[in-house]
């Protein structure tokens, strides 16, 4: 038996794929901590996992403390949202996160970078965050690519810094999300 003493307070890695090394250690104990993010097992994390759908808008419905929820019905259950997932409940946050259409949501899938501003510029929006920081994206030779639903969210998440350029001159809008980052 292996006993170890933490200090109250104190957060102890449970994740064995989380080194105390890693440049993405404090973000995983800050999500952690704060109970936004729990792992994918017992002892695991996955940093490298790829981001979902599911996985980003349950990571918002835990920020906003789990409310409860099961009123809203604004086009409530998609078709692809099995009722007791983990993040049914989260798929239902009113006017933040919506489907593909009015019965798919793609939870699984992964996110792009284009679907998570827009998602995060919906949730400042819900909070009354000042959302008027709008960047340029001429910039940036693949600004073309933005969908025109993401197009005023793209333009305030780089305002914001939320999504760079992954070079000087590209922005790739629908590139996916690789690592937990």
């Amino acid at each position: 038996v292996d006993v170890t003493f933490v200090p109250e307070g104190q957060w102890s890695n449970p994740f064995v794929d989380v080194p105390d090394n890693a440049w993405y250690y404090d973000a995983v104990k800050y999500v952690n901590e704060n109970g936004l993010m729990t792992g994918t097992g017992a002892n695991t994390f996955e940093p490298n996992l790829t981001t979902t759908r599911g996985m980003l808008v349950t990571i918002l419905y835990r920020l906003e403390g789990s409310p409860t929820i099961e009123n809203e019905i604004w086009g409530y259950p998609f078709k692809d949202v099995d009722a007791g997932a983990w993040y049914a409940t989260a798929a239902r946050m009113h006017g933040i996160v919506t489907g593909y259409s009015d019965e798919l949501f793609g939870p699984n899938d992964t996110i792009t970078r284009e679907q998570m501003a827009t998602i995060l510029y919906r949730y400042a929006q819900y909070k009354g965050y000042d959302t008027t920081g709008k960047a340029d994206l001429s910039k940036y030779t693949d600004a073309a690519q933005v969908s025109s639903y993401a197009e005023e969210g793209v333009r305030w998440a780089n305002a914001e810094g939320l999504i760079n350029g992954t070079s000087a001159t590209m922005c790739p809008p629908r590139a996916m999300l690789y690592g937990r980052r």
